[in-house]
């Protein structure tokens, strides 16, 4: 057996991030940044009004001081009023502050005066005192001209697309969404909505990694079933399939029919038993055009659990992601669970309390435990070396939320 940790690593080393594109805002939401964004001006790119209130000078603006109105600064407006000892300038939230105001009063600290045109007062009081610096932005205390806004690696959301306008950009380089193409293996396999018979199962991996791949971004551009007794049509479909990377479910182990390994690894899918429970037998290569194949076992959950632990980071460097891999946490178990010799232990468990976990079934980890997937919060992760948690222990969690 080889430790999943260098299983993993050798996944990663082989997936590379697509070719970058150019695409515009409107399409880039989802997709990562291939080049690091760099403002093209200071944000904020002048000093702002932060409320909407009065530009003064700090030193006309004590508690009672009367202000004479001279000017008015809407949002947008150019102008730059000059204004000098005892004045002030009407201004919205947004707009430029006058050169020559170094505070803004907020409306609510001011009493105002008559109503002159357009509802502008001919004078405002001040009920409070503003502090040095009040309610201005200042130009560029966000980010100064070249400056990075966005590292290459960023997933592109709304706000990280926003940060993209403001730092004046309407087109970014990405790399494109990664094409995948899913595979099921296995002559006992049937629709979902079919009847079984003795010895078939509905098949169920190529929902779970439909909706694994969609949640992670990629593209699925496929979805094929194979019997077990198929081994020129399984190769047909992993060598055509449009696809950057090919998953495969079933036939990877050491059986009799298991198809996928006799059919793949004269063809260079190299096949091991990995040091983890669910998920020890298992295969990668890679195609001649350099798309990934990954094969995994058949049992749902550890397809789920090898999707989690594998596959899923590997795809996630092939669309360019700088972090790969899902956020961990250290909990404490609510109960004890037994742990599998040798191997490094996968188990759907469900977060309890601030700081608890436990098993999603009283059933461990054995990879046909179905039911566990269904109220799963989290995969605990626990060393080969352990062979038993104990209530109150420390253990490793990856959050899958």
């Amino acid at each position: 057996m080889i430790p999943w940790e260098d299983h993993r690593d050798r996944l990663l080393a082989a997936a590379h991030p697509l070719p970058p594109l150019a695409v515009t805002l409107a399409a880039a939401r989802g997709l990562v940044l291939a080049e690091d964004v760099v403002t093209r001006w200071p944000v904020p790119l002048f000093d702002n009004s932060a409320m909407d209130g009065y530009a003064v000078r700090r030193e006309d603006a004590g508690v009672g001081a009367r202000l004479t109105v001279v000017a008015d600064v809407p949002a947008g407006s150019a102008e730059d009023p000059r204004l000098g000892p005892g004045e002030a300038a009407r201004i919205m939230t947004g707009a430029a502050t006058p050169t020559d105001a170094d505070v803004v009063v907020p409306l609510e600290d001011t009493v105002a005066g008559p109503a002159g045109p357009g509802g502008v007062p001919a004078w405002i009081e001040l009920t409070r005192a503003p502090a040095p610096g009040a309610h201005v932005r200042r130009r560029g205390e966000d980010l100064a001209a070249g400056a990075v806004s966005l590292h290459a690696g960023t997933a592109l959301g709304p706000w990280q697309l926003a940060a993209a306008a403001s730092a004046g950009y309407d087109v970014l380089c990405v790399h494109r969404r990664p094409r995948v193409a899913v595979i099921s293996t296995g002559s006992e396999l049937i629709d979902p909505s079919g009847t079984p018979g003795r010895g078939q199962i509905p098949e169920s991996n190529s929902v779970l990694l439909a909706a694994a791949l969609d949640e992670a971004g990629m593209e699925l551009v496929s979805v094929d079933r194979v019997r077990d007794d198929e081994p020129e049509r399984l190769a047909a479909l992993v060598d055509a399939a449009e696809a950057d990377a090919v998953i495969l479910t079933g036939g990877a182990s050491v059986g009799a029919y298991d198809v996928v390994k006799e059919t793949l690894a004269p063809r260079g899918v190299r096949f091991d038993k990995v040091g983890i429970q669910p998920g020890k037998p298992q295969g990668f290569g890679v195609r001649t055009d350099g798309a990934p194949i990954f094969a995994l076992p058949g049992n749902p959950v550890a397809v789920a659990a090898c999707f989690e632990v594998f596959v899923r980071p590997a795809l996630l460097r092939l669309a360019g992601r700088a972090e790969v891999f899902r956020r961990e946490e250290h909990r404490r178990a609510t109960v004890p669970w037994r742990c599998p010799p040798g191997r490094a232990q996968v188990l759907p468990v469900m977060l309890d309390g601030l700081d608890g976990v436990a098993p999603a079934t009283a059933g461990g980890s054995a990879s046909h435990l179905v039911a566990s997937l269904a109220v799963a919060e989290a995969l605990a992760i626990v060393p080969a070396a352990t062979e038993r948690i104990e209530e109150g222990d420390e253990v490793l969690v990856m959050v899958l939320s």
